[in-house]
């Protein structure tokens, strides 16, 4: 067998087994499709709900909260180190980016929008929620960053962020950012990609020298915002610096959800905001969404045709789940008879919504990071479409069948349907604890939780719906 046959073969067979977390994005439209028979959809739903109340009777919330606290030391890292590694992933950002300037003009040939939609998009999402905040470790605008403060001697920057800014310029990056990908009409071209990614990188830059770096990256710049608060779902936590070590423990999955702070209501619009969008990208284009705008799904017009369409339902799947999000946390207060202000506790209680959207993603996206992971792997080989052969699998041949077969359809409808009543049970457990750490008591714990466990609920029956559903190309 030759090399990039066997790439080929190791990529689409580890993929699942490698990263087991759940996806919160795509690279572009899906790469392949496999519908959930309805059956599973049904098993899952029922499964969520008796899983959902078993989990708010019988868990003991004071016991959930000490599970969280468990922390197993493996170690420590110099974090110099980080100055290596995020000036390696500037310079293969730089490459990446002169890829999609110099190199073909196919989506599937370039690397520029493979790695950043596959690979970064992902793949590093999927192992955020996995193994930690990675990210922290080599986002590429600390190296930069760090040699211009160098000239300059301004690191904490020349101004203060001003507090009542929040998270707002992080909403509205990301927002943009959601409008670039779902709506845009060429979101993987790959000059057009090259360009938004500069004056994202430059702008960023710029304003992390202006209000220092740890600052920006945590309420402003909302890759690193979105990112960071992923990682609060991973086994792997990494302590603050310490002597010039960065310690690095083990924790229970979800564990730093519960001890996490309550975000101010900037942080959480942000966070439901990254959710709500990446619900609305398995909608988009299913029949029902289409239908409802008398588009026909079986003669798809294209982006072009449903532009206004697409931007409506971004920004009100938004406006829907941030009003039922609130409507549950501000019920569950009534039934609970607590005094606490609806946006503290909807700061808190936010955080156990990602382990369900999580889940849903590494279902709905499965099959479509196995096939363009092999794509990413050709073109990374051979970047400026000149023959050059890298890594040796720049003539690989993609390999769609190995998601084909009663067997594997059922290994994935399995690992899918699965993934979703999991993540949905330790949303729910995340939600039991943080309510026994704002009320208190398990009873009121338990009573203020029913109206986001049904909640819950809906979302995961909603996942479960858009993966039975047929969509348009």
């Amino acid at each position: 067998m030759r090399p990039a046959g066997r790439w080929g073969i190791v990529f689409g067979l580890a993929g699942p087994a490698l990263f087991p977390a759940e996806a919160l994005a795509h690279a572009a439209d899906r790469g392949h499709v496999l519908l959930l028979p309805t059956g599973y959809y049904l098993l899952g739903g029922a499964a969520a709900v008796a899983l959902t109340f078993l989990a708010l009777a019988f868990m003991p919330p004071s016991l959930l909260e000490g599970l969280a606290r468990v922390r197993l030391a493996i170690g420590s890292v110099p974090t110099r180190l980080r100055m290596v590694t995020s000036a390696a992933t500037f310079l293969l950002l730089i490459g990446l980016v002169t890829a999609g300037i110099l190199g073909s003009r196919d989506p599937l040939s370039n690397p520029l929008p493979l790695v950043f939609w596959t690979v970064f998009w992902i793949g590093l999402t999927l192992l955020q929620g996995v193994v930690g905040n990675l990210w922290w470790w080599i986002n590429p605008l600390y190296a930069p960053w760090r040699a211009l403060t160098g000239l300059t001697g301004h690191r904490e920057g020349f101004v203060p962020m001003p507090d009542r800014l929040g998270y707002w310029p992080a909403v509205a990056l990301f927002f943009g950012f959601a409008w670039f990908e779902l709506v845009y009409l060429a979101p993987d071209d790959p000059a057009r990609l090259a360009t938004v990614v500069t004056i994202y990188f430059s702008a960023n830059l710029v304003a992390a020298l202006a209000f220092g770096y740890e600052e920006w990256t945590r309420r402003g710049e909302c890759l690193s915002v979105f990112l960071g608060m992923i990682a609060r779902l991973a086994i792997v936590e990494g302590s603050k610096v310490e002597s010039g070590r960065r310690r690095i423990a083990l924790c229970l999955p979800g564990a730093k959800l519960v001890s996490a702070e309550p975000l101010p209501p900037s942080g959480t619009l942000f966070l439901l905001l990254a959710l709500s969008t990446v619900s609305f990208d398995g909608l988009m284009r299913t029949f029902l969404w289409l239908g409802l705008f008398g588009v026909n799904p079986l003669e798809f017009p294209g982006r072009s045709a449903v532009t206004g369409i697409s931007s409506f339902g971004l920004l009100a799947t938004f406006v829907v789940l941030g009003a039922a999000f609130h409507a549950a946390v501000a019920l569950g207060e009534r039934l609970a008879g607590a005094s606490e202000s609806i946006s503290s506790a909807a700061g808190a209680l936010v955080w156990s919504i990602i382990p369900i959207s999580m889940a849903y993603h590494f279902s709905h996206y499965l099959t479509s990071f196995v096939i363009n992971g092999q794509y990413a792997l050709a073109a990374l080989s051979d970047p400026l479409m000149s023959g050059a052969d890298l890594f040796g699998t720049a003539g690989m041949h993609v390999q769609a069948g190995m998601l084909m077969g009663a067997e594997r359809a059922w290994l994935v409808w399995n690992l899918q349907a699965a993934a979703i009543v999991g993540g949905h049970l330790l949303a729910v457990l995340v939600a039991h604890a943080v309510a026994f750490r704002l009320y208190g008591s398990a009873d009121a714990a338990t009573r203020s939780q029913v109206p986001l466990a049904v909640l819950m609920v809906l979302y995961t029956v909603f996942g479960l719906w858009l993966l039975s559903s047929p969509t348009a190309a």
